[in-house]
């Protein structure tokens, strides 16, 4: 009883000690991407990249639309709900880094996962939260959430010109800072 207690603490130690390091799946693509450090610290960039989802979502006004309707643009495709804390913490990062490089090249992609869809989401963004630059998007039953494997909100993930997934983000981050913005650029001008 006694060796089985010592190798459980060994095995929670363990796991401690791998949640306080960078979670990576790969090694960087290449030497120029930007490594996921400071803000972009848990961002987990993909050993090869993978064709996003094409399950329908709605727009703000109701009309259907897929992550190929962005082809051409870099996109951070980020779920959220009106009922998720760290969601509501990191909207202001979402709509800044929108104001900040929205363009052709670039898109933030705020897709709400409440069930009530607009009538919820939408004055929640712009009667609570006062954000100006972000659009809204609805996957109230949540299948498109489900198909990228969506597990806990917020869940972000960076979109090249392609339609490929190039790594995600589990939880809230600061998507205005210069780290986010160095990788997204990276993206933009591969």
């Amino acid at each position: 009883m006694k060796l089985f207690k010592i190798k459980l603490l060994f095995a929670v130690l363990a796991t401690f000690l791998l949640l306080d390091q960078p979670i990576m799946q790969s090694a960087q693509a290449s030497d120029a991407f930007p490594p996921t450090k400071g803000d972009m610290r848990g961002f987990i960039l993909l050993k090869q990249r993978e064709l996003a989802p094409e399950v329908p979502f709605f727009d703000g006004e109701g009309n259907v639309r897929h992550i190929k309707d962005f082809k051409g643009q870099v996109i951070l495709v980020n779920f959220w709900a009106t009922w998720c804390a760290p969601c509501i913490k990191e909207m202001p990062d979402l709509d800044q880094l929108e104001a900040d490089l929205g363009s052709d090249d670039f898109k933030v992609v705020a897709i709400s996962q409440d069930l009530m869809g607009a009538k919820k989401a939408g004055p929640f963004l712009r009667d609570r939260l006062k954000l100006e630059n972000l659009d809204l998007f609805i996957d109230k039953r949540t299948k498109l959430g489900r198909a990228f494997g969506v597990k806990g909100l917020p869940a972000t993930f960076l979109i090249d010109r392609e339609g490929l997934v190039v790594g995600y983000y589990t939880g809230p981050a600061h998507w205005a800072s210069d780290d986010a913005k160095a990788m997204i650029n990276y993206v933009i001008n591969e």
